[in-house]
């Protein structure tokens, strides 16, 4: 997991330093996209990964099988270490809901997004879950980065407009496929910041919610700084018309409202999160 991006790896990585485990160096790693990652140690290959990737390398025996189903059904997501022969070992990984997670979601609701919908990589069960605590809409687990970039293809030609919250790899195909990439910015990769529209930088998602209604206010001031410009342009056309405007009124009046557009643009920047 030393190579690997993924925010699995790092908590086993966090894990292993409270530990005190050594690390050894390994070469010839290899991520393999949606399920776990490959590398040497000492010239032997090891791999390490998801149960879809375990049940790939048709190394699961009946014991090893029963207690990854017993892990899943808790809500846990599972990690599976193994060999060119053997299946070495499990490690169990409880994925947290992020702190009033429930509530923010309760306020982008509020800003008039239609539905949310959590997709994961993760066991059903740990999906489960955290679908619950959360509170979303809907939720689909156990997916690939195709599988996401599927749905979200689906979501955008039903909805149009859609946004794509991640942090991963296997979040960047999908992101790139939204209306409207959002990467969290700390903890995220470089490819998900890379294809996003938006980085969170402090991976603070209480911001989502304020940074709709901000996306709502900006767009109702293009708005009404387009319609007031042309409104004056307009004006002074028909004044023009008449032989009721001269040069230097049309010069102030332009220069003028350009002036008022800026300022009322600039509005903008005062307006704060609570």
């Amino acid at each position: 997991e030393m190579h690997s991006e993924h925010p699995l790896a790092r908590a086993i990585l966090r894990k292993a330093d409270a530990e005190k485990l050594n690390q050894q160096n390994v070469k010839n790693f290899q991520a393999v996209k949606g399920k776990g990652a490959e590398a040497k140690i000492d010239g032997q290959l090891f791999w390490v990964g998801s149960h879809r990737f375990m049940d790939e390398k048709g190394q699961e025996t009946k014991e090893i099988h029963d207690k990854a189903e017993e892990l899943e059904d808790a809500g846990h997501s599972v990690v599976a270490i193994g060999n060119e022969k053997q299946v070495c070992g499990l490690i169990s990984v409880a994925d947290g809901v992020r702190k009033n997670v429930n509530q923010i979601i309760k306020s982008i609701k509020k800003q008039g997004v239609q539905k949310i919908v959590m997709l994961t990589g993760d066991n059903y069960g740990s999906a489960v879950d955290a679908a619950n605590m959360a509170g979303v809409d809907e939720f689909k687990a156990e997916l690939l980065p195709e599988d996401k970039l599927n749905t979200v293809e689906e979501m955008v030609e039903k909805y149009n407009s859609v946004a794509m919250i991640g942090d991963g790899v296997n979040d960047a195909p999908a992101m790139a496929a939204s209306t409207v990439g959002i990467a969290m910015g700390a903890m995220g990769t470089d490819a998900a910041i890379e294809t996003a529209d938006i980085a969170l930088m402090a991976d603070d998602l209480s911001k989502l919610p304020w940074l709709i209604k901000h996306s709502h206010r900006t767009l109702k001031t293009i708005k009404g700084n387009i319609t007031f410009a042309l409104g004056v342009k307009a004006v002074f056309i028909i004044l023009a018309l008449l032989n009721m405007s001269t040069l230097w009124m049309a010069i102030a009046a332009d220069m003028g409202s350009s002036l008022i557009v800026i300022f009322n643009g600039l509005r903008l920047l005062k307006i704060k999160q609570a």
